[in-house]
């Protein structure tokens, strides 16, 4: 082989290494024929196993950290609002899971907010009847006997022109509140709903907290006939609206009247929390009676819960145990 031809085989020797250090297999026309070629490929892998070897490493740790941050962009990509938004349908199939007494506090638990209710109250039309605007009291409270493993907020009317009894209650299946009651002309009504205004607190004229929510249910018949809406105001400690709506078959709600409500007596607190050693056992809210048992004091915010320690109080004091346990 004379010089220039060494010359030239060293060269494409050296740009065959450097090529392959870059990843490139072959180099068409760096040889005067494929079979030139592929000699000078096998003693170049023949002549330097070590350095080849100890090239090609750095390539394979890039490949290794590009997978790396690909799967680290899976694991952390931003959540979709569709995932925020399953919590009420993961609430409502785990109730299966739930004990009997898990399920009586998660009723419990979702009433508390509107639990201001607790009371006597004075409502007043403002549509008219026979000439006279109608007024009736009614008195709200704790139904824990009724059917004890779903706790609710009863009402009973004297003289109401639209519910002479309601029990208003948390549908855990559903996650839905239910109010069942009974109209002027003994009607039985069914209506469901959720919050349009969740409960908050704001400072009203006298500088103190008020608990002010919005809860509107309607009735979902499946035949024609009239169908009502019942939306509940909470405008203060002492005041509330119950907003009555109608209508037939497809048509929309129409406002049919507006009943003023104030309550009788003295506010209650103006939260469901930090009332100490006056804290109902049962509804956490306002303790107004006190009550006894095996010479200990409990307080109870109203009669309903009050009738209902008197039948089991060992289970609710129980309960509160439990709960002040898990609140640790």
């Amino acid at each position: 082989m004379t010089a220039s031809t060494n010359l030239r085989a060293h060269c494409c020797h050296s740009i065959f290494r450097l090529l392959l250090l870059s990843g490139l297999l072959s180099v068409p026309g760096c040889s005067e024929s494929p079979q030139e070629t592929a000699t000078v490929a096998q003693g170049t892998a023949a002549s330097a196993p070590a350095a080849d070897a100890t090239a090609t490493q750095p390539t394979a740790a890039a490949e290794d950290q590009k997978k790396t941050e690909k799967s680290a962009a899976r694991e952390f990509r931003p959540l979709a609002l569709s995932g925020l938004g399953g919590t009420e349908k993961a609430t409502a199939s785990d109730t299966s899971t739930m004990s009997v007494s898990q399920k009586i506090q998660s009723v419990i638990s979702h009433l508390q907010p509107i639990q201001i209710l607790l009371g006597k109250w004075r409502g007043t039309t403002r549509r008219e009847y026979e000439s006279f605007k109608a007024v009736d009291s009614h008195e709200w409270v704790w139904d824990l006997r009724t059917n004890p493993e779903q706790p609710a907020l009863v009402m009973a009317s004297d003289k109401s022109p639209y519910l002479r009894s309601g029990r208003l209650s948390w549908d855990l299946d559903n996650q839905k509140f239910v109010l069942t009651g009974v109209d002027a002309e003994g009607r039985e009504r069914k209506l469901v709903g959720d919050f349009t205004e969740a409960p908050h607190e704001v400072t009203g004229s006298d500088d103190k907290q008020h608990r002010v929510f919005r809860l509107e249910l309607h009735e979902e018949l499946a035949t024609a006939g009239e169908q009502w809406q019942l939306a509940i105001a909470q405008q203060e400690n002492n005041r509330y609206l119950l907003e009555v709506g109608k209508r037939r078959g497809k048509a929309d709600f129409a406002r049919f009247d507006t009943v003023s409500t104030q309550r009788e007596g003295t506010s209650f607190a103006l939260s469901d929390t930090g009332y100490a050693e006056r804290t109902c056992i049962i509804s956490e809210g306002l303790g107004t009676t006190e009550v006894t048992w095996k010479g200990r004091s409990y307080w109870v915010c109203c009669s309903g819960c009050k009738a209902a320690f008197e039948d089991d109080p060992a289970t609710w004091i129980a309960r509160a145990a439990e709960r002040a346990e898990e609140s640790k």
